[in-house]
């Protein structure tokens, strides 16, 4: 069996009864310890309205989307009293615009050449199924910044609570003499839900509104996920860059990164 056959087989399996997956709100970290053998998927309720509002449009009758991270049935549907019951792989959720119609086409009519176009996408994106064994340390209180309380601040302020991610400094690591190339002050993991913020910030002389924009601008990874423009990836959209403004003191971190860049270099 090809890996396209395989990959099709995945979408044919049947479902028993399913519930509306919603995620949960995080106010606090209270777990020192995120195991990511069994994530708790991020998903962005916005992109899963979305979806469920495309099946409801091509469906008779109501829709129940649930949005899963399962391995081994990527997409399953039943009809159960007359309601639509799916449940699909969150890979799909920034899936491109013509993969998002095969879907459509594949839940609500069985269409051949759908589940052929769908197939080639699960094939591409095998690298979102790969089984996490690892377990995560999480360290949010740091020698200067505690970057929870930060987080926690600018979740109320500019989000509203609806953040549901979790965040740690980085390992710090052992370094010789000279200066780094690059540095990643950093980053946003969409699977694990989880924000690493780079050790060199927890620097004394690192003001503290310069380490809350960092997780800021982590944060709208979380809330603004990746797009696919003409089949590439889309980090930065005209969204992202213009809610990261909003920051209000968005203009003096910049200038502080720029006139402090060297020395985190060294750090």
């Amino acid at each position: 069996m090809s890996r396209v056959a395989r990959a099709r087989a995945l979408t044919s399996r049947p479902m028993g009864a399913t519930a509306l997956r919603l995620p949960e709100r995080v106010s606090a970290q209270l777990a020192h310890v995120f195991p990511s053998a069994t994530p708790r998927i991020f998903v962005h309720e916005g992109a899963r309205q979305s979806l469920e509002r495309r099946l409801r449009a091509a469906s008779p009758g109501p829709v129940n989307l649930s949005i899963t991270d399962n391995r081994h049935s990527i997409i399953s549907h039943t009809w159960t009293g007359g309601i639509l019951l799916a449940r699909i792989h969150h890979m799909f959720l920034d899936a491109p615009p013509s993969v998002i119609s095969a879907l459509v086409r594949y839940v609500t009519l069985s269409d051949r050449d759908a589940s052929l176009r769908i197939g080639h996408y699960i094939e591409a994106n095998g690298a979102r199924l790969a089984k996490r064994s690892r377990t995560i340390q999480l360290v949010s209180a740091g020698r200067n910044h505690d970057l929870l309380s930060i987080f926690q601040e600018l979740n109320e302020r500019y989000f509203k609570g609806s953040i549901n991610a979790v965040i740690t400094w980085g390992k710090r690591s052992v370094r010789g003499e000279g200066s780094r190339a690059s540095i990643k002050l950093g980053s946003y993991n969409a699977n694990e839900r989880l924000i690493r913020i780079h050790p060199a910030l927890d620097r004394s002389w690192v003001p503290r509104y310069f380490v809350a924009f960092v997780v800021f601008h982590e944060m709208l990874h979380h809330a603004i996920p990746v797009r696919r423009i003409d089949g590439r990836r889309d980090l930065h959209p005209l969204e992202f860059r213009t809610r990261e403004q909003e920051y209000r003191r968005y203009q003096r971190s910049l200038e502080w990164e720029k006139n402090h860049i060297a020395r985190l270099l060294r750090t």
